[in-house]
């Protein structure tokens, strides 16, 4: 009422003054009153270039899911020893994404805030692309599966944060769907890379004891273009909101900020007791538990279970030691603070995030083996029919991924007319049954089919529970718990490392197709949490 007053009394004076005293009263409104907004909606092509980074991404994983057990065995691992080889990828995550996510919220300069982060990543990743296959043994071709991940994690990340940054809560599941789709498209495609430069352009793929095939180096260095390719297309067709903008916009949409400035960390006093105290269970649980390791004589790769325990209370004695000498801004401090401090709804997407991501481990761990051994009747990586049934595996990959793909765009709609949980645990449903029926067929073609339970399954994996997600985080600190989330996968992950090798092994008699059953059943589990989940937005 005061501005509308004020306004009337100044555009009484004469035309000149009159152009000029409208334009002083526009200077002097409230910032909030003016520039406060919802976020635009963005067009169809404007979510396309902003997601199409995830194409090349995609190319990387899908690459790293479909040949690094094929080239771990080719360098002389056996079957029960790859899981603890591929424990490199969810240690990395775990590490690499909370970081990342808490350096591009508080990072911003000429070139935005996630996408300096897409650049490097994809530099750095195709770099790794290029040397991976080329291994020489079998440790070198660990070692550059940590780089790899971990570079293909700086890029990754900050995509997902940047849904949540650029569009409105009602957009947000078409975003995460686009990523989706683009996430399939390249799956599909590197998946199948060995297959078709073998069928189709008569590369060999096969090689002499300890080498890799030329097949697979190539479908290498083309996912290493691709990679570079697309994330340069979407950081040079996307334009970033500035930290104003998005403080202003989250406002306008009733959603929490965060923190104000100078307070990273609410109520230090009690959050630094809390973490002292707890600290000493979580150190005195993983020490306890290494030595039953060794007193009983487990295998070695249980270690990293007790050890994951050990490290996490140590994480927690140096936060709380950090926040009792007063630095509330220490970013190890500030994530497990927020962790500590996380959202309902993330808590209870944690738990489903944890089964479903069990189940696919065992999957990109576990499917060479047990479809070479169950269906084709081998163990000899050497062998035509072993590299066969490889190539075959590369192309059931690719069909789960092109469903995902395909159906993206159908998950939306279903969760408009249902709601996202219900679309989710449907998915969920149709994975689990699809990894089951693994065990039950005995014609290769046959896994096509199974591949489509799977397909739906991945597709609402990668956009339902971040669309869930996304709404319930504040704005400011979306890169963080973004990063965050991703310890509800790799957890999972590095879980299934340490004892799906014990299992395989000592339990199901070296049977692979075992530990693929074990993911079906974690897959129906997941599905029967998704109903708890919280859902507001």
């Amino acid at each position: 009422m005061f501005i509308k007053t004020a306004a009337m009394k100044k555009l009484s004076g004469r035309p000149f003054q009159f152009v000029q005293q409208v334009f002083s009263v526009f200077l002097t409104l409230n910032f909030k009153t003016v520039f406060m907004s919802k976020k635009p909606h963005l067009s169809f092509w404007q979510i396309w270039n902003m997601s199409f980074g995830f194409l090349g991404i995609q190319f990387g994983f899908a690459l790293q899911n479909a040949n690094v057990s094929r080239i771990f065995e080719t360098l002389g691992a056996k079957v029960d020893e790859i899981p603890i080889l591929w424990i490199a990828a969810p240690v990395t995550g775990l590490i690499m994404q909370p970081i990342i996510g808490h350096l591009s919220d508080n990072t911003w300069n000429r070139w935005g805030r996630r996408r300096p982060f897409f650049m490097v990543g994809a530099i750095l990743a195709s770099i790794a692309l290029i040397i991976m296959p080329n291994s020489p043994t079998l440790w070198v071709a660990a070692g550059m599966l940590w780089i790899m991940d971990a570079s293909i994690n700086i890029s990754m990340e900050p995509f997902r944060a940047f849904v949540g940054d650029m569009l409105p809560s009602e957009q947000r599941t078409k975003g995460f769907a686009m990523q989706s789709f683009f996430i399939g498209t390249g799956a599909v495609v590197a998946s199948a890379l060995p297959y078709i430069l073998t069928n189709w352009f008569g590369i060999a793929n096969t090689a002499p004891e300890g080498k890799i095939p030329p097949s697979v180096q190539y479908s290498f260095y083309l996912g290493a273009f691709a990679f570079f390719a697309a994330v340069l297309w979407t950081v040079l067709r996307t334009k970033e909101y500035s930290p104003e903008e998005l403080k202003a916009h989250a406002e306008a949409e009733g959603l929490v900020t965060g923190e104000t400035p100078g307070e990273e960390i609410s109520e230090p006093g009690k959050v630094s007791r809390v973490f002292l105290n707890r600290s000493i269970l979580w150190i005195s649980v993983g020490l306890v538990l290494s030595y039953i390791i060794y007193h009983f004589g487990f295998h070695p790769e249980l270690y990293i279970f007790s050890a994951g325990l050990g490290v996490y209370g140590l994480m927690m004695l140096i936060s709380g030691l950090i926040i009792r000498s007063g630095n509330l801004k220490n970013g190890i401090a500030v994530v497990m603070h927020d962790l500590y401090r996380m959202p309902k709804t993330m808590a209870q997407l944690a738990v489903v995030q944890f089964f479903s991501w069990f189940a696919l481990f065992a999957m990109w761990i576990y499917t060479t083996a047990a479809v070479t051994k169950h269906i084709y009747g081998t163990t000899d990586p050497t062998s035509e029919l072993f590299n066969k049934g490889a190539d075959w595996v590369g192309i059931c990959f690719a069909v789960y991924n092109g469903f995902a793909a395909a159906v993206a765009f159908l998950l939306p709609v279903i969760a408009k007319r249902t709601s996202r949980k219900f679309t989710h645990m449907l998915a969920l449903v149709a994975g689990g049954l699809g990894l089951i029926s693994i065990y039950f067929i005995k014609d290769p073609n046959l896994l096509l089919v199974s591949m489509v339970g799977v397909g739906f399954a991945w597709a609402s994996i990668l956009s339902m529970p971040y669309a869930i997600l996304a709404g319930a985080l504040p704005a400011n600190k979306m890169g963080t718990y973004m990063g965050i989330f991703n310890f509800f996968i790799v957890i999972p992950q590095i879980l299934a490392a340490s004892i799906l090798g014990f299992f395989t092994r000592d339990l199901f008699g070296g049977e692979a197709v075992y530990a693929i059953v074990l993911g079906g059943i974690s897959m129906f589990i997941a599905a029967a949490t998704v109903m708890f989940v919280k859902d507001e937005h």
